[in-house]
């Protein structure tokens, strides 16, 4: 299964895609979306929209895993990244991707094994997870990778797919009822 995790922001917006194939994962791609500071947002969230969906384009994820929003420290940035969070949500709901959404927790709690890692944790562990030859830059790429990873590890599980099952049937029950 091929996973875009998105780690959200105006400014920048980190991507990775990886690939799992056998409870093992492969780096395949990742980076950061950027936008200059002094451009109005709307023009912002286009460039980000334009460019996410070249990637989805490009790189043909299945599911797509972004991070929930949690605000402990700096609220002003907090509906920026909402809007550019909304953007993506939005293209991979255009190019039929389902989304999973974890919280920065559950990432850490995933890839490192424990949920209040420090952020150089995090990065250490993605960088050997995926047997990359360096940790990934920005520090926003290295957190979309762990949401994809975090969601790959998941999607594992016998408990998601039983989840996933029956929330498909809780759907088709409510479609067949209207």
């Amino acid at each position: 299964m091929r996973i875009l995790g998105i780690d959200p922001g105006l400014a920048t917006l980190g991507w990775g895609v990886i690939e799992t194939v056998g409870g093992r994962f492969y780096p395949v791609a990742c980076g950061a979306v950027t936008t200059p500071s002094h451009t109005p947002v709307d023009l912002r969230l286009s460039m980000i929209y334009d460019d996410l969906s070249r990637l989805m384009d490009k790189y043909a994820p299945e599911e797509m895993a972004i991070e929930e929003l949690f605000f402990n420290h700096n609220q002003t940035t907090a509906i920026p990244v909402a809007e550019a969070r909304g953007v993506a949500l939005l293209c991979a709901r255009q190019h039929g991707i389902a989304v999973e959404e974890y919280t920065p927790m559950q990432v850490k709690q995933a890839v490192v094994g424990y949920g209040l890692a420090e952020k150089k944790q995090v990065i250490a562990m993605v960088t050997s997870l995926l047997k990359l030859p360096a940790p990934p830059k920005p520090d926003d790429t290295a957190d979309a990778l762990a949401i994809a990873l975090c969601h790959g590890q998941n999607v594992g599980s016998a408990r998601y797919r039983y989840e996933k099952k029956n929330q498909n049937k809780t759907e088709d029950t409510d479609r067949v009822g209207k």
